[in-house]
């Protein structure tokens, strides 16, 4: 007995400190002012750090820890106590009207006080308080559950027939039915109870399923470990419904239970605490990469130029499909979990050499910080089912799309693509949100609902430009504007922000450069293949791309009066309503993400003017690639003139986007003049 009143004295000073009390007054105001009735219970939500218990009273932190039950019961007692001693709730009658749910923000990081989701058996743990980290792929819509209830004798000559003397509330793990059910007997005389329906009080619930991160690499291109994958329920309730999304990590603090439906017993989690969630990742460039910046700094535009040049040496050899290259690694760079700034950039590569090209997204793939491969028999956006823990709701699986939020989805060839297929992935890319359709009918709801999700991902996808399509005719010198895109509808291709049209020189045939690179892969297998400034590994590149990644870079005045003018110069040369719709506000929103993504390349804090050049010959190439060439035409290998095999190539290459930031400049002083009416 006096260790029970220790630790209700513990309870007090600990809600003292930690500001637990005044919420607790704070909460009744709206029970005692807001209600004239008396509730069946009164709900009290405490968020509680067990390491400031455990400082405060060992024992009682123990008791958080490992028996959370005795735990509730413990700071039941004291707020009813609180409460009727400051007569906060004048209606409150019994300790059984008092409904207390802790909720334990951080755990002790000690392995027993962890769950990895990929440990198997599960059932045999502890039912206590454990952290889990995991992604989100399907959830279901908010729907209501009972809180708690209260029952009355059926015997009216029974003093339970009155008052609050049999109340249930929900516990974790437990069923509607095990709150609610019909063949409750009293405690004093063992007649049946019934149900005050009126003083049934009600929250919201949420499911969701969450699934270990590394389980993503099923879906990408990473080789998968021998190990079992299997989803988890997670239960949100009331405060923390729609606080996870789909496709996104998350840490959480819950309590494992057994859900009991006969002849079923699932196992579960219910849900205390969620925060975001984010893996460490390598922050160091290589030696290698850290030399090369330092002797390329005489040029802003070498380092990633060369970073791009030797860019997947051990699928292609070096030199060959820069441009390409180049966007890709734009791409991974520019692949930030941001809703509030989304700069997505999504690459479309238009080659007739389509296995060289996905051997290349397939290697690059992993290099993104999630990268999801999406399947001809996939779900693209989301999907529907039937919840299967008794809700009757309607369960929405994430599909590629929103898997890879924060990373890359790769399409593959969309050639193979039926119409239907695109429209809906031409749908998306315009819109930014998968949009999901609940009839009411299906999931016994009272109304239709349509539900939107916002993508966050960029796409990578190849078109076959030799592929049959209305246009047959095709030449090797084709004209900005005319090149061929196969089978892949004009508007779909306009969705795509980078459209790269994948053509060498005849002197530098893909076909031949790909024979000899697999001969001496084969000959000399395991031994450097390209001279030593070319020799940089895949983890070199994963090193280099998590760190840029992190950068945050800031516009330069001289960045940023490019961009703007270009897109103004732009808009002006072509003049008409149907060519000025081609340079839209996405144009710009396209300028500033790789501008920015190739200063994070260059290992840069700051856009500079020499950023916004790339960004302005890499756009104009889309734009023209789709819609003609405007005033102002660069030779189509701008970007990569030649291949950068010693420094009097890179010398060259540098005086050719010198002589390209000259045309611009004049460009835009010719044409930017004038405002031009939106």
């Amino acid at each position: 007995m006096d260790g029970l009143h220790s630790l209700k004295e513990a309870i007090i000073v600990y809600l003292d400190r930690s500001g637990g009390l005044c919420k607790l007054i704070e909460d009744c105001k709206v029970f005692k002012g807001g209600q004239q009735q008396t509730e069946a219970v009164y709900r009290f939500s405490f968020d509680v750090n067990p390491s400031d218990v455990l400082e405060l009273d060992a024992t009682l932190g123990d008791c958080m820890l490992h028996d959370p039950v005795k735990a509730v019961s413990l700071f039941q007692s004291v707020c009813y106590l609180s409460i009727k001693t400051l007569s906060l709730i004048d209606q409150i009658e019994t300790e059984n009207q008092v409904n207390v749910v802790l909720k334990p923000t951080h755990l002790p990081p000690f392995p027993n006080y962890c769950l990895d989701l990929s440990e198997f058996p599960r059932g045999y743990g502890p039912m206590r308080p454990l952290a889990l980290e995991g992604l989100v792929i399907a959830m279901t819509r908010v729907t209501k559950y009972t809180q708690g209830a209260r029952f009355l004798c059926s015997e009216e000559r029974c003093p339970c027939s009155r008052g609050f003397h049999h109340i249930r509330v929900h516990a974790p793990g437990a069923t509607e039915s095990a709150t609610v059910r019909s063949d409750f007997t009293c405690f004093l005389c063992s007649s049946p109870l019934k149900e005050d329906v009126k003083s049934r009080v009600l929250g919201d619930k949420q499911l969701v399923e969450l699934i270990h991160v590394r389980a993503v690499d099923v879906l990408g291109v990473h080789d998968a470990a021998s190990l079992r994958y299997q989803s988890v329920t997670l239960f949100l309730r009331d405060e923390l419904c729609n606080s996870m999304r789909i496709g996104h990590l998350y840490q959480v603090v819950g309590i494992p239970a057994h859900v009991h439906q006969w002849p079923n017993v699932t196992w579960s989690v219910e849900a205390c605490s969620v925060r975001p969630w984010t893996p460490k990742c390598p922050c160091l460039v290589s030696n290698n990469f850290q030399n090369l910046q330092t002797a390329m700094a005489c040029s802003p535009w070498r380092f990633a130029a060369i970073v791009a040049n030797s860019f997947g040496s051990p699928v292609i050899p070096p030199g060959l499909y820069n441009t390409l290259k180049l966007g890709l690694l734009l791409s991974l760079v520019q692949t930030e979990d941001n809703p509030d700034f989304p700069n997505h950039l999504d690459v479309l590569a238009l080659t007739s050499e389509t296995l060289i090209i996905d051997r290349l997204m397939r290697y690059s793939l992993p290099l993104a910080s999630r990268g999801i491969q999406h399947t001809l028999t996939g779900d693209l956006l989301a999907s529907l089912s039937r919840d299967e823990h008794g809700a009757g709701t309607a369960n929405i699986h994430a599909g590629s799309a929103l898997l890879a939020s924060g990373g890359v989805c790769l399409l593959g060839d969309l050639t193979s693509y039926k119409k239907d297929k695109m429209d809906m992935l031409q749908s998306a890319l315009e819109s930014r949100t998968v949009s999901v359709f609940i009839p009411a009918k299906k999931y016994g709801d009272d109304m239709d609902q349509q539900l939107s999700f916002p993508i966050q991902c960029n796409f990578w996808a190849l078109a076959d430009s030799a592929s049959p399509s209305k246009r047959t005719a095709r030449c090797d010198n084709v004209v900005l504007g005319s090149v061929e895109m196969g089978s892949v509808p004009l508007q779909l291709a306009e969705s795509f922000g980078l459209i790269v049209q994948c053509r060498e020189t005849s002197s530098n045939h893909p076909l031949l450069s790909m024979t000899v690179h697999a001969l001496r892969q084969a000959m000399s297998p395991g031994e450097p293949l390209y001279p030593a400034c070319m020799q940089f590994t895949t983890q070199d590149y994963e090193e280099l791309l998590a760190h840029a990644r992190q950068l945050k870079v800031d516009m330069s005045p001289e960045a940023e009066r490019m961009i703007h003018s270009y897109y103004m110069a732009s808009r002006r040369v072509r003049s008409d309503a149907k060519q000025r719709s081609t340079v839209s506000v996405t144009s710009i929103k396209l300028l500033i993400a790789l501008a920015q993504a190739h200063a994070k390349l260059s290992l840069r804090t700051q856009v500079l003017e020499e950023d916004a050049v790339i960004a302005v010959l890499l756009c104009e190439s889309s734009v023209t690639l789709k819609h003609g060439a405007s005033a102002l035409v660069f030779p189509p290998d701008a970007v990569f003139p030649c291949a950068l095999c010693d420094l009097d190539s890179l010398h060259q290459r540098d005086l050719t986007l010198e002589e390209s930031r000259m045309q611009i400049l004049h460009f835009v002083q010719t044409h930017a003049t004038c405002t031009v009416e939106e």
